[in-house]
């Protein structure tokens, strides 16, 4: 019995036959062309196109998506996605993850059902239907727009019931955080002509490596928080200085918030470090051995010291959230905004000063890491959000290494994923009030980079897009988690009960089930051959890379795009450490100020989405 609006009822009969979502064909023949060896696993799992999990709540055949280009085809809707399913269409078995018309259902921004030219009724979460819709319109957060037109105009049970199914599995996949990924065996892949992974940066191997290439000498990898017992929303592992012991930093980190204490988060060839912490508990009341143990850490060997409020000068995540619902809203297809009034509209969503501001603040830090040898350390009172953007932008400025597309994913993967960023909470997954889209922020400063500076990257254009597409899939929880420690316990490399950690990469004790997670980088399972081809940038010329931009920002932007006019000297103050209480100036970083930057807007892609 399902409940309609204004005292009505209506009797659906169950639906018995649930259809096949998009794969055909007899089992063997999926198995045989699926690529080795990973996706021969994925076969088993996805023989009828639903991810392990997930099962299909309802759905409405002989519906028609509007919009360009109009087609007939079957809507579906799971406790993980919705998806429309054209007539005649199949999954392409090489890439079973991928399809062009799946939302995820923690990426349904609003649902609106539709009766007649003026009956509109917003859906939230737990919402009841108050009539049988004609049509229903599926906002994505990624700018996406879905629109349902249902037979007969709307009069079929299948249409009420298939509305209110997104509706309830809304509701519930925001309480019960439903997305657990997909496990692959890793006994039996072999190596093949495949690319090594991407370092996920989940054992002391992975930091150790990345250390080395680095070049940090005086720093090592701690194992202080192995088990989570520090901090949960850190890594397991991180770098600290050589001298300090492990539990000199477990006292240390304590005075800070959510036990985020100063750490390396990137040394620079010249000597300087790149640091990154939370902010000091002001209630703390550290004894001196704690005081010397913090000022060891922030020194880091080095005499000269410099303090940065990331939070300065930025915008507040608040400002962040608003500034992307305006820009979302302008772009969807069916924005009111006039063409002749769209450029002002664009400007006034403030997302673009948002962008700018991250520059050229970027841009400082960058000069103060390259200008002289010295300790630079991000403060953030949570160490969760900005800490991660201006760190990567920073060393996207300054090392080419971080430009290349293995390098740019590792370096996602450990400022953001690793260190802790809060995707599913600031994507929205949660429903909480802290939606903030710092992550999508941080993309859109790449893009604006790689446009002033196209042979300095490695990778494309397509290749941000696929990474800001991917940031919602429910098949990895790669950005679909918090902290490092609720990816562990989700996939199982955690015991709830001893806390013990199986590192993903390491070889699995005799008896244990535990199989690592999909990450987002298996782009092969979502992406074909000659699309993950467009991943890379023509344009890219190594020898030509620079090590640092900064010499000639000034000269190139004037030039050709009189855009981004980048400072070339710092305008910073700088502070030394006198063997004082380093304690006392946390929180007080140095003011920024810098030249102004001028900009060329962009018209974003999802504009022309449907």
């Amino acid at each position: 019995m399902w409940w309609g609006g204004r005292g009505q009822s209506f009797n659906i009969a169950p639906q018995k036959e649930e259809p096949e979502m998009g794969l055909s064909g007899p089992k063997s023949v999926q198995e045989s062309r699926m690529p080795e060896p990973r996706s021969r696993r994925l076969s088993s799992c996805l023989a009828s196109g639903c991810l392990p999990g997930e099962q299909i709540l309802a759905w409405a055949p002989g519906v028609r998506k509007g919009l360009e280009p109009e087609m007939s085809g079957t809507l579906i809707c799971t406790n993980l996605r919705v998806t429309f399913q054209p007539c005649g269409w199949q999954r392409n078995q090489d890439t079973p993850l991928s399809s062009e018309y799946d939302f995820a259902l923690v990426n349904i921004g609003r649902l609106e059902a539709v009766s007649g030219l003026s009956r509109v009724q917003l859906l939230r979460p737990g919402s009841l239907l108050k009539f049988i819709p004609e049509e229903i319109l599926i906002h994505g957060r990624d700018f996406r727009l879905l629109r349902i037109a249902f037979e007969a105009g709307g009069l079929e049970p299948q249409a009420f019931q298939v509305t209110m199914a997104i509706v309830q599995a809304r509701a519930q996949s925001s309480q019960a955080q439903q997305y657990l990924g997909i496990t692959l065996s890793k006994a039996g892949q072999g190596s093949g002509s495949r690319k090594p992974p991407i370092p996920l940066m989940e054992t002391a191997e992975d930091w150790e490596t990345e250390r080395n290439k680095q070049g940090a000498r005086g720093w090592r990898v701690s194992t202080v928080n192995e088990r989570f017992d520090v901090a949960t929303s850190l890594p397991r592992y991180f770098w600290v200085p050589n001298r300090i012991l492990d539990s000199e930093i477990r006292r240390a980190f304590g005075h800070f918030h959510q036990g985020r204490g100063p750490r390396l988060s990137w040394h620079h060839p010249g000597g300087s470090d790149l640091l990154r912490c939370g902010g000091f508990y002001t209630a703390s009341d550290p004894n001196k051995e704690d005081i010397r143990a913090v000022e060891s850490m922030l020194q880091a060997g080095h005499s000269d010291v410099v303090l940065v409020d990331s939070m300065d000068e930025l915008p507040s995540l608040a400002d962040v959230q608003l500034a992307h619902l305006r820009l979302r809203a302008l772009c969807l297809p069916d924005s009111s905004v006039a063409d002749d009034k769209w450029l002002s509209a664009l400007e006034g969503t403030r997302w673009l000063d948002y962008v700018r501001a991250c520059l050229r603040k970027a841009s400082d830090i960058s000069v103060l890491v390259t200008a002289r040898v010295r300790s630079v350390i991000l403060q953030e009172r949570g160490d969760r959000d900005l800490n991660g953007l201006l760190s990567s932008l920073v060393q996207l400025l300054s090392a080419p290494e971080a430009r290349t597309l293995f390098g740019f994913q590792s370096l996602v993967q450990r400022e953001w994923v690793a260190a802790g960023h809060p995707f599913l909470t600031r994507l929205g997954g949660t429903g909480a009030s802290e939606e903030s889209p710092v992550f999508l922020l941080f993309l859109d400063c790449v893009w604006q980079l790689l446009q002033q500076f196209p042979a300095d990257f490695e990778f494309s254009e397509f290749f941000l897009l696929a990474l800001h597409d991917s940031v919602r899939v429910p098949d990895t929880l790669t950005f679909l988690r918090n902290t490092p420690w609720e990816r562990g316990k989700q996939s199982g490399q955690l015991n709830s009960y001893t806390q013990v950690y199986t590192p993903g990469y390491s070889q699995p004790p005799a008896g244990n089930s535990f199989n690592p997670q999909l990450s987002v980088w298996d782009w092969d399972l979502r992406y074909s051959s000659a699309q993950i081809l467009q991943f890379q940038n023509p344009g890219y010329d190594l020898e030509q890379c620079p090590d640092s931009w900064l010499p000639r920002l000034q000269v190139k932007c004037l030039n050709f795009l009189n855009s981004l006019d980048f400072p070339t000297g710092s305008c910073c103050q700088t502070g030394r450490s006198e063997r004082h209480n380093v304690l006392s100036s946390l929180g007080k970083a140095p003011h920024y100020s810098s030249a102004a930057v001028t900009y060329s807007p962009w018209l974003s892609l999802g504009r022309q989405m449907s």
